[in-house]
């Protein structure tokens, strides 16, 4: 037996049928709308040449969003839950889909089925068409197959689907930034510190997030620029790697700054001991470019709470939901790492600043929902239900009343053309 030393990507290529075949159905949509997931991350160009052909915006599944920046204005962010609405209108307005390398699993997401042609992409031939109905499908490489899809499609010319979806994506940032800047009381507005944190990110950083309500504003108030990186347990959805993945991209990259987001429940799950992991590494870890661990502290498994609420109809139990108030940034710095209290957002420069790892705790407010696009009937019912009975009832009610009426400012009648 021997072990040679090499290894050659192979060129993995769809049948030219199936390629014309999706062609025929790309060219004679009138309304198309892309999801992208991280199988296309090497296709950038690629991707922003096809969304151009077809007039097509692109939705980013949370394991995609550096495949594209969210500075491209036909880039509509995120979808499902924690999605955008500009994602949310494209799919259930658009009448072809075009998933590009993702196994993004939120059906009611998709289009109703009936609603829309589908072509697919993807590697994994186990994995092409079991989300949506597809009618062709791509068994491949996304790079090299949309090089071979692209001469077969055509541009285009009537370009209304397309400004809409712009508009969409303008309308959507505006309410973001709206709900950010809402403020109830001492406790900090969760959406404000990644707001504050977006326009400040270094153009190489690499992000990371844990599973919590924290991803929601990761998702949707960060706005990622061409050469950053980001990931997360996208298809796990797990509580506790945003640590972990943030010190391994340290490691691999040590000139790079490393942002995670972590909420106060998996910073005590393993967070905590993973920092006694940094103090030992401070060496390998510690240097000019920023290494800063953002940590949610709502004193709730927030995420879950809010899960209960609008899944099951059940208020918050806080037996099994509410967790102590541990002091992050004091920890810290009992370790000597260093930490920053934060009960304002604008305090994120000195982290920014720091030689050193950085623990920076906001103090936030466990009331502010996650409004997801549009709320579905039995969810919104249930939530209500809920609230009835909540111990956080009447501050849930207003808070959530004023956020959801940033959205109804944006699109009242007529404000369209």
């Amino acid at each position: 037996m021997f072990s040679s030393v090499g290894w050659s990507r192979p060129r993995l290529l769809p049948d030219e049928g199936e390629l014309r075949r999706a062609a025929g159905i790309l060219n004679a949509g009138s309304k198309v709308a892309m999801i992208i997931g991280q199988g296309a991350a090497n296709a950038e160009s690629e991707v922003v040449e096809a969304a151009e052909m077809l007039g097509a915006g692109v939705a980013k599944a949370l394991l995609g969003r550096e495949v594209l920046p969210d500075d491209l204005p036909f880039v509509t962010g995120p979808i499902s839950l924690l999605g955008s609405k500009a994602s949310d209108n494209m799919i259930r307005g658009c009448d072809t889909l075009f998933m590009i390398g993702s196994s993004f699993p939120y059906a009611e997401w998709l289009p109703d089925e009936g609603q829309a042609r589908g072509v697919e992409i993807d590697i994994d031939g186990r994995m092409i068409g079991i989300r949506y109905s597809m009618e062709a499908h791509l068994v491949g490489d996304a790079k090299q197959t949309l090089k071979a899809l692209l001469p077969l499609l055509h541009r285009k010319e009537d370009r209304g689907w397309r400004k809409k979806i712009e508009k969409d994506v303008v309308d959507w940032n505006a309410i973001c930034d709206k709900r950010a800047g809402q403020h109830f009381g001492k406790t900090i507005n969760p959406e404000a510190v990644a707001l504050e944190l977006s326009p400040r990110l270094p153009d190489d950083v690499i992000l990371t997030a844990d599973s919590g309500s924290g991803t929601n504003w990761w998702a949707r108030h960060l706005k990622l620029r061409k050469g950053m990186q980001a990931s997360l347990s996208g298809t796990l959805a797990t509580m506790g790697p945003g640590t972990p993945y943030a010190i391994a991209a340290r490691f691999a990259h040590p000139d790079r700054p490393v942002i995670a987001f972590v909420g106060d429940g998996a910073f005590q799950m393993n967070g905590m001991s993973e920092m006694i992991t940094v103090k030992r590494y401070l060496d390998r870890l510690s240097g000019p470019a920023p290494f800063i661990f953002c940590v949610f502290n709502n004193q709730d498994l927030n995420q879950v709470t809010w899960e209960q609420r609008a899944m099951a109809g059940d208020p918050k139990f806080p037996g099994s939901q509410d967790i102590p108030d541990v002091p992050y940034a004091k920890y810290a710095e009992l370790i000597g790492l260093k930490g920053v209290y934060c009960d304002r957002p604008k305090k994120i420069g000195k982290a920014l600043a720091s030689d050193r790892p950085v623990v920076l705790e906001f103090k936030v407010d466990p009331e502010i929902a996650p409004i997801p696009p549009h709320i579905m009937k039995t969810q919104g019912k249930k939530t209500a239900k809920a609230a009835v009975r909540d111990p956080e009832g009447l501050g849930i009610a207003a808070k959530g009343a004023r956020q959801k009426a940033t959205e109804l400012v944006e699109y009242v009648p007529g404000r369209h053309p």
